[in-house]
């Protein structure tokens, strides 16, 4: 579903992303892991072809992201660190009107169902989403992947700041997405989530995948001492 094929970025002389090629399956969570600077968000915002790459390809469902960019887009749920939505519209309201940008129009009850099967609290549906913690923004965004029928999920650091509880329910919230076939790519730095919710982690380091591994082949202590060791270099 993500393909990404010598990806490289560079800034003036800097380079953000360099020879990147990845993978990420249907029904597969692959966690980017590493420092800030070390390409994570670069390789999501080429992905939703919000930058251009200097060399190399991005695909989405076998999509060319700059030959297709807005059909590509069409496949994609893209959750930002701190998701925006319209404070003075209620969670409701604001997942209708992002499902109406996708030309989808669902009534009341269905957009209040799929609110719930993310995780959103019925009473919250109708409150300003002014009010809404970030925990619960996040699950507006699980609800218009889940409205959308989302195949592809791009996430960039989406549990920064949320307490160890709203942490464990969006896991779960990705966890169910990736069973019904959903691949999702997270960039983050919260090694214990990446290793109890992805399949699969790449560790990123100077703009470059220096590492990948099976979550399954790797213990949370392995896992530190390697991600520790690129840190390092």
């Amino acid at each position: 579903m993500l393909e990404a094929n010598s990806l490289t970025k560079i800034y003036s002389g800097f380079t953000a992303l360099s020879d990147l090629s990845l993978q990420v399956n249907e029904g597969e969570i692959y966690c980017l892991l590493g420092a800030n600077g070390a390409g994570k968000s670069t390789t999501i915002n080429l992905f939703l072809n919000f930058i251009e790459a200097d060399s190399g390809t991005a695909y989405v469902n076998g999509l060319n992201v700059s030959e297709k960019p807005v059909e590509s887009k069409k496949h994609i749920t893209y959750i930002p660190e701190n998701l925006s939505l319209y404070k003075n519209l209620s969670g409701l309201e604001n997942l209708a009107f992002f499902c109406g940008l996708s030309g989808m129009k669902l009534d009341d009850a269905a957009l209040r169902e799929t609110l719930t099967a993310a995780g959103l609290q019925p009473d919250a549906a109708d409150k300003k989403a002014g009010q809404y913690s970030k925990g619960m923004r996040q699950k507006v965004g699980i609800a218009l992947a889940m409205a959308r029928n989302t195949k592809v999920l791009l996430l960039d650091e989406p549990t920064s700041g949320l307490d160890p509880a709203a942490s464990n329910e969006f896991a779960e919230l990705l966890r169910k997405m990736r069973d019904q076939g959903a691949a999702v790519l997270m960039a983050t730095h919260d090694l214990f989530r990446a290793k109890e919710t992805g399949n699969k982690i790449g560790i990123m380091s100077n703009g470059k995948l220096v590492e990948e591994q099976p979550t399954s082949s790797l213990t949370h202590q392995q896992l530190e001492r390697l991600y520790l060791s690129h840190l390092a270099n």
